[in-house]
């Protein structure tokens, strides 16, 4: 099966040297992540194409889908996303999208974004996987879009697809697919350990957090860092692990010894004694 990467010019921290779009297969074929709306981009996409039978979207983050419009206009393909744009179709997950000999499965990985779709060739055990794995570095897990718990969950769901080969959505392709799923969950676990070392020592904020984790990473890159903390943050306060506290307009983080929840033992978030639905069911029962 043909697989061919178009490189989109929009170099950039998270872009890395460019959206990959990858054209699959060969009359008809199917593009997955147009990028940026970029007319000279889409042209080469075009050619490269042939027979552009469909167009898929793994998420609706400028770099990867503006240019779905045009690219439809010019070649009367449909275009097709979980949060579809005007005019595209509705992708559900595990659907699938059958073009010529090429059969790719929808599979929903939410947790870069709610929306985002890898698509999944079972026969060549290819996965295509957008922002949810990249070729190099890490995928940035962005709140209030970016839900760590989901990104987990979907890393775990790929890794059971067993793929072979990833052709992610930035950086070179991944020719060792369950290595770099692997390595993913395992940088996760160890980035909360730091994050939890973090706040028994006393620091407080992700800002405050950054150094101590990213000190070997360029300045450019510490918002972003910031960022991620802040989603490891959310994940531990959701787990009942961690609080937050604002104070005068500031917002610190604090470590909390787990609690379950008395009723059920479930997790409970902060410092009650019941978890959400069983606040709820004692509150059904009283009334």
């Amino acid at each position: 099966m043909r697989i061919l990467r178009v490189l989109a010019p929009n170099p950039g921290i998270r872009e890395l040297e460019g959206t990959n779009t990858w054209i699959v297969g060969d009359g008809p074929s199917i593009a997955i992540d147009p990028g940026p709306d970029d007319a000279g981009h889409l042209r080469e996409v075009a050619r490269e194409a042939g027979h552009l039978a469909a167009i898929l979207l793994t998420h609706d983050h400028p770099d990867h889908a503006p240019g779905a419009a045009a690219l439809a206009a010019a070649t009367g393909a449909p275009v097709y996303a979980a949060r579809p744009p005007e005019g595209a179709k509705r992708l559900t997950d595990g659907q699938r999208i059958v073009v010529g000999d090429v059969v790719l499965s929808a599979i929903a990985t939410p947790g870069h974004t709610p929306d985002h779709i890898a698509y999944f060739d079972e026969r060549h055990r290819s996965l295509f996987t957008g922002d949810a794995v990249l070729g190099r570095g890490t995928s940035v897990i962005d709140p209030p879009e970016g839900d760590l718990t989901s990104y987990l969950r979907s890393l775990r769901r790929m890794r059971e697809l067993s793929p072979s080969v990833i052709y992610p959505g930035h950086g070179p392709v991944v020719l060792d697919a369950p290595g770099k799923l692997e390595e993913y969950v395992q940088h996760r676990a160890a980035r909360e350990e730091q994050v939890l070392a973090a706040l028994a020592s006393g620091v407080r904020t992700p800002e405050e957090i950054v150094p101590a984790i990213y000190g070997d990473h360029p300045a450019d890159l510490h918002p972003l860092a910031a960022r991620s903390v802040l989603a490891h943050l959310l994940k531990l306060e959701n787990e009942g692990r961690a609080e937050r506290r604002t104070t005068a307009g500031a917002v610190r983080w604090t470590l909390l010894e787990p609690r379950t929840c008395v009723r059920c033992g479930r997790p409970v978030k902060g410092r009650g004694l019941l978890c959400g639905p069983c606040s709820l069911a004692v509150l059904q029962e009283s009334g």
